[in-house]
């Protein structure tokens, strides 16, 4: 196969998988077509994207690649499916999640300790969403269950993995600038 018809099958591979794809996953795909080969095509796709100022893009996202729309598109797109639109995450349900993520694994007694409430409602509630995984069991008397993020938490948040998550220092310095007085 040629260049160009293999950029026409990794954008229609994109275009129709509803996950990210991964190098991996294109190459069997392709075969034979050799992963440095993919790897420039998706750069090359990736480029003309960005230079013709279409309404989407390619991202490399939770270890794979995905056709997404531009952000600054989103509201036009959220019209769309405004009918359809699920409600977003609770105070308590990202405050819990916010845990999980930089604790993992962790367990319901840790997440309680550090929020000073029960949390098992949000616990099965991230569950039910899919942002958040059983991981194992805890060592210790009980041996309860330990929770991680999910592949489906990098997509939610737009993280390639859990290293593109903001250091202590990020979040102290963006959130938390003016503290008000008592």
């Amino acid at each position: 196969m040629d260049a160009q018809q293999a950029k026409s099958i990794i954008e229609a591979l994109l275009f129709a998988s509803e996950k990210p794809l991964s190098l991996k996953r294109l190459q069997k795909i392709l075969a034979p077509c050799p992963r440095a080969r993919i790897e420039r095509h998706i750069g090359e796709l990736q480029a003309e994207y960005q230079l013709s100022g279409r309404g989407i893009q390619l991202v490399k996202v939770a270890g794979g690649y995905q056709l997404t729309t531009k952000p600054h598109l989103a509201e036009w797109v959220r019209r769309l499916f405004r009918e359809k639109e699920q409600r977003g995450l609770s105070a308590p349900a990202l405050e819990t999640l916010a845990i999980i993520a930089y604790k993992q694994p962790v367990a319901r007694a840790e997440v309680e300790a550090i929020r000073g409430v029960d949390s098992s409602g949000v616990l099965h509630s991230l569950l039910e969403k899919n942002l958040i995984d059983i991981t194992g069991r805890a060592e210790g008397p009980g041996r309860p269950l330990l929770y991680g993020t999910s592949e489906q938490f990098l997509l939610y948040f737009g993280l390639d993995s859990l290293r593109d998550l903001p250091g202590l220092q990020e979040l102290t310095d963006s959130g938390q600038k003016e503290l008000p007085e008592d």
